[in-house]
């Protein structure tokens, strides 16, 4: 069937198989609301299950940036999904919004069957962590825009949140103190720079294990994007007053953090109040790299930042504690209308 398409550069037949493949990894995401609409034109979810009175959606869309070259030299495809689903579960959940459905889209230069299954089996992965269903997705098979091995990944993900609390901002005012929750590492931010300084200029080799790691440099650099919802979702469900939330991402902490500010609100952040991971100084000793700048880029090792009430800290700490999640009190609001780091 389809020999001329096949001579294109596309098979169908090895589509059909990759459907096939990934089709029990998207039963393991199927939550409450979610239709079966796998091999539909749409996927599908029941919003009145979340018996919302004023259910207001909020949606992100992300991919995983020139991470995906390290995927491609390491030949390791079953964690860059995670990455995806991460990068747009994480924006969402800052709002106060709990991710309910997500979507992916793969663009490939050929379809390998067993590849298809090991990003997908990362997407559900993401899923299941994120407590959202995987209701659909695109596979595109276009061999004159990707070389044979090549793809790229994209995600879309909608949460849901009552009206009365969204989080905008509105509700954080100077002197309330800001809690970091740890990255796993680098999470999907910075790899241009990453391999520019490690790889191209250093010289270093992905398959070693350098002096301070306990895995290859590869292994260390494609450690997925912590995902933060169930952490989020505990605090939520113990009514704790969170002001505000903030994912550390691209741009690092003078970017991110004011996009949760009024304008005319700052923060301090003591950054020696928090664990560095490593793979940050191999990063800034290879490449030179001014410190400033380092916070420009990375998230330095806190991928989320919320703002409580003084009275609220204890609680915070005590509640994600009670579930094995690390969190440091890093910081305050302040009037200054500016991203002030102390040392």
């Amino acid at each position: 069937m389809s020999s001329k398409y096949r001579e294109a550069g596309v098979d169908l037949e090895a589509g059909y198989e990759s459907v096939r493949l990934i089709k029990s990894h998207v039963a393991r995401t199927k939550i409450k609301g979610a239709v079966d609409s796998i091999g539909a034109f749409g996927g599908m979810f029941d919003l009145s299950v979340l018996n919302m009175k004023e259910p207001v959606l909020v949606s992100g869309t992300d991919g995983v940036g020139t991470k995906l070259m390290l995927a491609f030299e390491c030949d390791k495809h079953d964690t860059i999904g995670i990455d995806a689903v991460a990068m747009c579960v994480n924006d969402v959940l800052v709002q106060g919004a709990m991710p309910i459905f997500f979507l992916d889209y793969l663009a490939v230069g050929k379809n390998h069957p067993e590849k298809i299954e090991q990003l997908v089996k990362g997407v559900a992965d993401g899923c299941v962590l994120s407590e959202c269903a995987l209701i659909g997705g695109e596979t595109a098979e276009m061999p004159d825009m990707y070389s044979e091995d090549h793809y790229d990944i994209a995600g879309f993900c909608v949460g849901a949140v009552e009206k009365s609390k969204l989080l905008d901002g509105q509700n954080i005012a100077e002197g309330q103190t800001l809690i970091g929750l740890p990255s796993s590492g680098c999470h999907s931010n910075g790899y241009s720079l990453i391999r520019k300084v490690l790889l191209k200029d250093a010289g270093l080799d992905v398959n070693t294990t350098y002096p301070g790691f306990d895995k290859t440099l590869g292994e260390e650099l494609l450690t997925p994007t912590k995902i933060y919802v169930k952490a989020i979702k505990h605090l939520l469900n113990s009514n704790v007053d969170i002001k505000g939330m903030s994912h550390i991402t691209g741009g690092g902490f003078f970017e991110n953090v004011p996009r949760m500010l009024k304008e005319d609100l700052g923060v301090s952040i003591d950054v020696k109040s928090f664990p560095r991971p490593k793979i940050f100084d191999l990063i800034q000793e290879k490449g030179n790299i001014d410190e400033k700048e380092m916070y420009n880029v990375f998230n330095m090792g806190i991928g989320f930042i919320l703002a409580v009430e003084d009275q609220d800290v204890d609680t915070v700490l005590s509640l994600l504690k009670d579930i094995n999640e690390e969190a440091y009190v890093v910081g305050k609001v302040t009037n200054s209308k500016e991203v002030n780091l102390t040392w």
